[in-house]
């Protein structure tokens, strides 16, 4: 009778190949949770999208859901200073009936996400609105009072004209300037450098700045870009909060000007 062969003798599992297997459960489990949180977030943000809101910044550093006007329920409407011709920045017809104010942050980069959106309504536009620009720099942006501060001296040095060509380059630029570098965009529009500079250094125009960003909380702005569609006539308004897209913001404001 053939001998039965012996049954093979289980090997013992090691200490440390249990550690490494161990090991690989949890890096498994890690790029897991890693990539349900990276879907997750992405979910997020494109269901944000489809909604069509899109963030500002608060005076927290808070990223803030805008919400469209649906025209479900009534336009919020903020109590701000009538725009003025003579004393706002004004861009655009001084006879205009319609004026978008914008309290903005030359560092805050939903209002650099904006600024291509204000730049077609005033082509789209034409005559019928004019432009209006309030400084609200936000605390934690380290570069948005110097950038307000250069921008008052460019229109003291060079006319309401180059304060918005300023304000262009500030939102085409600032994000890859550094503060020591906010006076090179200003004679790249033909500003004095030196002369920028010193006005900057003064601080003459800090409460300006400043009287700017408080009468804009005092109407209840609490974030930007906030902007504002004022009728001149009436004195009514109604308030676009965050960086809409473009055909939000024309829905709101011809909704506005049909009355």
């Amino acid at each position: 009778m053939p001998k039965s062969k012996p049954k093979p003798k289980a090997q013992p599992v090691s200490l440390s190949r249990m550690d490494s297997l161990k090991n690989n459960i949890y890096v498994v489990l890690g790029i897991g949770l890693v990539l349900g949180f990276v879907i997750g977030s992405l979910y997020t943000k494109v269901n944000l999208l489809e909604k069509g809101g899109t963030v500002g910044t608060n005076q927290q550093g808070q990223n803030v859901q805008a919400q469209p006007t649906t025209g479900q329920q009534p336009p919020k409407e903020l109590k701000i200073a009538k725009p003025d011709a003579k004393k706002d920045h004004w861009r655009g017809s001084a006879d205009a009936r319609y004026v978008l104010v914008q309290y903005s942050d030359f560092e805050c980069p939903f209002c650099a996400r904006f600024f291509p959106t204000t730049e077609q309504v005033r082509t789209e536009y034409g005559n019928k609105i004019a432009m209006v620009y309030r400084h609200f720099p936000l605390s934690f942006h380290p570069k948005a009072l110097p950038a307000a501060l250069a921008s008052e001296c460019v229109a003291e040095l060079g006319g309401k004209n180059k304060f918005w060509e300023m304000h262009d380059v500030l939102f085409k630029s600032l994000e890859t300037t550094e503060i020591s570098g906010i006076a090179g965009l200003a004679s790249s529009i033909g500003i004095n450098k030196a002369a920028l500079q010193t006005c900057i250094d003064s601080g003459k125009y800090k409460a300006k700045v400043q009287g700017q960003m408080n009468e804009g909380s005092q109407a209840g702005v609490a974030a930007t870009p906030t902007s504002v569609i004022y009728d001149m006539e009436t004195g009514k308004s109604e308030t676009i909060e965050g960086a809409l897209p473009y055909e939000q913001v024309k829905q709101v404001i011809d909704t506005f000007m049909k009355g």
